[in-house]
């Protein structure tokens, strides 16, 4: 399919205005209220991976996330359970009745992945990994794109083309925060995409502040401006007890924050053009 400076996505570009909803299951992204999904970065044991569920249930998740295969800036970082922590995501899904998002990161793994998985993510650091982008389009799976942490919004768009040239249409843009000069956040959390992307795709956007903020006390107001910029939904890290986690407990929602987290779920955030 050519291109055309006033077409440069043909698949996943707007066209007519017309919004794309992505179905992961029963649940539907898109043209509609705001989709939470929740859960731990990583899955550590049966017991947390458990506990974490039926707090992203209890703050009204539609949908459960947590990471088997963990891509870690540092080799001697926790790199995650593998085929184990996917029978546990696997489990916790179907006790919670949640529809599982889980991180693939290797093209010899996306068939293993997509038989435990309802919804695959690629993460920010494999948004140009093309050969794994095409590897997830090909099992025409939803598939929930992160932005890489130095990704332009065009750059992120024609990653998303390429999942689509493969055969995945079911495509959920995720913006998580770029890198900047400021280092008081992990990342940046670059709000005004959502606004952006509205004019340029038909693709749902939703909003990862977990890794934007890096710190708990700072995920609730960075995910009320993102519903507020128009997000199709949230992606929350949460943890029954951040400070022994394997990765990212300082971003982790813990107990106290499930209630907000909930309540914030429930306000009319209006409609999301």
């Amino acid at each position: 399919m050519s291109t055309s400076a006033s077409n440069p996505y043909p698949l996943v570009g707007l066209r007519d205005n017309e919004r794309a909803t992505v179905m992961v299951k029963d649940v539907t992204i898109g043209c509609g209220p705001p989709v939470l999904i929740a859960g731990p970065c990583a899955v550590e044991t049966e017991t947390q991976m458990f506990q974490a569920a039926e707090m992203a249930r209890a703050a009204g998740a539609r949908l459960l996330r947590g990471g088997a295969f963990k891509p870690r800036t540092s080799p001697y970082s926790f790199q995650g359970l593998a085929l184990n922590g996917l029978r546990l995501l696997h489990q916790a899904s179907v006790g919670t009745a949640l529809p599982l998002v889980t991180e693939v990161v290797d093209t010899r793994d996306v068939e293993t992945v997509a038989q435990y998985a309802d919804m695959l993510q690629i993460g920010a650091r494999n948004m140009h990994n093309f050969a794994l982008l095409r590897a997830v389009g090909a099992t025409r799976m939803p598939v929930l794109l992160k932005r890489g942490v130095a990704a332009t919004i065009d750059e992120w768009l024609y990653a998303a083309e390429y999942i689509a040239q493969a055969g995945g249409e079911a495509i959920v843009l995720c913006e998580r925060g770029i890198r900047t000069f400021e280092t008081r956040t992990r990342f940046t959390l670059d709000v005004a995409a959502v606004p952006v992307l509205r004019q340029l795709t038909k693709l749902p956007v939703m909003v990862d502040p977990s890794h934007a903020a890096g710190e708990r006390r700072l995920v609730l107001p960075l995910a009320r401006a993102s519903l507020a910029a128009g997000a199709d939904g949230l992606l929350v890290e949460l943890h029954p007890d951040p400070a022994k986690a394997a990765c990212d407990g300082p971003q982790a929602l813990i107990g106290t924050d499930i209630p907000k987290l909930a309540a914030l779920m429930r306000a009319d955030h209006g409609i999301r053009e």
